[in-house]
């Protein structure tokens, strides 16, 4: 089943993609090219690192995957192999779902290979000879391939795609259909690919074909030039979107998703009646912001994480010393909110980022209780900078006031702590799992801290390494 109502309601099916040796070959001189600010080590990233997430996701959503076997799982003798999706050992949980592992069970359709691999040639201008080495290649080899840059004998073929740990980015779900994504880079272009072919033909999603959403370039857009393209360029990425509540998607413009996209987005969902309104905030198109979900996500239905230049405190001291001294606005300042209701002709325009998330959490979701803000890095300078550029604001909800995020945002962490909130290590969550002091079923109120040296420097959170596809209703 694939559904997704809320950005809190309890989490059962989620696609990641584990770091692959194409991350381990990204090289100084093209680190920006491909979206990194800096080179990762691999090793740690994995093994110290992203490997605990995998390890908290399944003791939510799979617990047998796991429970009773963490020495065995770890034992340096096993090399990792419980995460690799090319090895014999992987976990092949159907509820923590790896994109690599997905695209090896498609490929088995000789047809569907022929296909994927042409497309993919012909995107990365690959010369006849290296399609055939690929089509000589068995389905599993082949999807590591296709994503790492790699054969087997680790010679490159192209250039990987370090960002497919990011898997919020290739699609979203909204309530029963799924938007895929239209990225805004060259270096995410491949993961686009491969992302469609697994949707479009894996038996996961085979009831929802006629409920995938594409959006399109315009008619003759190729004709156009300078600001005229500019004007109607179409891209998006998933975290730009998130599912807020049954009948209100949130839609951000930003450095990679464009106000034409917007207006697509808008016009399918409204004719499909997928939800009733779209919430759609402009933000700085900054590499500072990527997506709106650097900026706030949310924890319960009354309670969000925010960065705290765009709350109201900061924006109406701006827009005071902007008056003062009759200077231009600035970008932040210009952040710019409105609400499009199917049927109604005229938008509902808010003027800061805490009106819209109060009326979500008190309209759409019903809460009985004030809205709550915490915002990164206990809104003091400069931690609040500092750690909303480690993703303090972007987390994932494994459940409603359970999320996961970064140790090294301890300054967040304390605002957590001050509402109320256990603040505990992912390795010393798993320890109190199996002995059984604490139990994922009854856990409320946590935030789970993943180690973050590596992590933290590829530019994106929990939220950003995770496509839920299904989670329960909130209740």
């Amino acid at each position: 089943m694939i559904h997704v109502s809320t950005e809190t309601g309890t989490l059962q099916r989620v696609i990641i993609h584990s770091p692959d040796s194409g991350l381990g070959k990204v090289v100084p001189s093209k680190a920006q090219d491909w979206l990194f600010e800096d080179i990762i080590d691999l090793k740690n990233i994995r093994g110290q690192e992203y490997d605990y997430f995998v390890k908290i996701l399944l003791y939510f959503l799979d617990t047998d995957k796991v429970k009773g076997k963490l020495a065995t799982i770890d034992d340096p003798k096993n090399k990792r192999h419980f995460y690799k999706p090319d090895h014999a050992d992987y976990h092949k949980s159907d509820k923590v779902l790896d994109m690599q592992y997905l695209l090896s069970e498609i490929l088995q359709d000789k047809t569907l290979k022929n296909e994927i691999v042409a497309s993919i040639c012909a995107l990365e201008l690959c010369s006849f000879a290296q399609q055939r080495i690929l089509l000589d290649l068995d389905h599993i080899e082949l999807a590591k391939t296709l994503i790492s840059g790699s054969l087997p004998n680790d010679k490159m073929l192209f250039a990987p795609v370090p960002n497919f740990i990011f898997t919020r980015d290739i699609g979203i779900t909204i309530n029963d259909h799924i938007l895929l994504n239209k990225p805004a880079k060259e270096a995410r272009r491949r993961e686009s690919f491969i992302a469609k072919y697994v949707f479009y033909y894996h038996p996961i999603f085979e009831k929802y074909r006629d409920k995938l959403i594409e959006i399109a370039d315009d008619e003759l857009f190729f004709l156009l030039e300078g600001s005229e393209r500019e004007h109607k360029q179409v891209t998006l990425e998933g975290g730009d979107i998130m599912m807020v509540a049954p009948n209100n998607l949130l839609v951000g413009i930003s450095e990679r998703t464009t106000p034409n996209a917007v207006n697509k987005i808008i016009d399918a969902l409204f004719e499909r009646e997928v939800v009733e309104k779209v919430s759609v905030i402009k933000i700085p198109p900054k590499r500072d912001f990527m997506h709106i979900d650097t900026v706030f996500t949310q924890v319960k239905r009354n309670m969000w994480v925010l960065f705290g230049k765009f709350s109201k405190r900061e924006l109406e001291e701006k827009d005071r010393l902007e008056k003062m001294y009759k200077k231009k606005k600035t970008e932040e300042s210009q952040m710019r909110i409105m609400q499009f209701v199917r049927g109604k002709r005229k938008a509902v325009e808010f003027e800061y980022l805490e009106d819209l998330l109060d009326d979500i959490s008190q309209n759409d979701l019903d809460s009985k209780q004030p809205t709550q803000f915490i915002y990164s890095g206990n809104n003091v300078f400069p931690f609040s900078q500092r750690e909303q550029w480690t993703d303090s604001c972007n987390l994932l909800a494994i459940k409603e006031g359970v999320v996961i995020g970064y140790d090294r945002n301890y300054h967040t962490a304390d605002s957590f702590e001050k509402q109320g909130f256990r603040i505990i290590k992912a390795a010393d969550l798993l320890q109190k799992f199996e002995s059984g002091e604490l139990n994922p079923k009854t856990l409320t109120d946590t935030l789970i801290m993943l180690p973050s040296a590596e992590l933290s420097r590829a530019r994106g959170g929990s939220h950003c390494m995770s496509m839920p596809i299904l989670r329960d209703k909130l209740k």
